[in-house]
């Protein structure tokens, strides 16, 4: 998959989209372009584009009165983990067959450095890689179409998943299930590893939603 270099609207966007979906921002709350331009300290031009970007991804609406953050909601999280439950372990079986060495290496680095930072309990690292190990393993997949559906709804539960991570004991069960995933891959067992993705995405659901 290739890299292309990111623009000053590409940063813009990802830099509000982690704003918003973080939880910077709450549901309901409504903004300017002005404003989010004067806060990142850029002109209105990309920030205009960025906006345009997320209002099709439904986390901000444009309003009469201005910019409304939408988020995402509980029944949209629930609806995500649905839908993830229902293809990422495809993206898992197909990262077990393939050669590619390279993001192979990649995602046992994303894992080690995982396991480093729940030994040191720093949540903000720890969701940071295991993002980058779930990124990593959709790359690995060699499927582009998978990549860009999972991704974003990835991205979606950041806000989520970061209240998961700083509990210790999500934190310590995560890396277990990222680890049966990876040494799946590892045999090349395609089975084993969307078997193994399936319960670890069913696990994140359960913990975050409560069930």
């Amino acid at each position: 998959m290739e890299h292309r270099t990111v623009s000053l609207a590409d940063q813009v966007f990802e830099r509000l989209e982690t704003d918003i979906l973080s939880g910077k921002y709450n549901r309901g709350d409504v903004m300017t372009e002005g404003k989010f331009a004067d806060d990142l300290g850029v002109s209105r031009t990309p920030v205009r584009e960025a906006l345009r970007r997320l209002e099709q991804e439904h986390v901000i609406e444009m309003t009469a009165r201005g910019i409304m953050i939408l988020g995402v909601t509980e029944k949209d999280l629930a609806d995500i983990y649905e839908i993830r439950l229902s293809i990422e372990g495809i993206a898992a079986s197909r990262a077990a067959v393939s050669d590619n060495q390279e993001i192979f290496a990649q995602l046992k680095e994303a894992l080690d450095l995982q396991a480093y930072y729940v030994e040191k309990k720093d949540p903000d690292r720890i969701k940071f890689q295991d993002s980058l190990f779930h990124e990593t393993l959709y790359r690995l997949s060699g499927s582009t179409v998978l990549y860009d559906t999972l991704l974003p709804l990835h991205k979606k539960v950041q806000k989520f998943r970061r209240v998961a991570v700083q509990s210790e004991s999500r934190a310590e069960a995560s890396l277990a299930e990222h680890r049966a995933i990876f040494e799946a891959i590892e045999k090349k067992d395609a089975d084993a590893a969307a078997k193994a993705m399936k319960a670890h995405i069913e696990n994140a659901r359960n913990h975050i939603l409560g069930r």
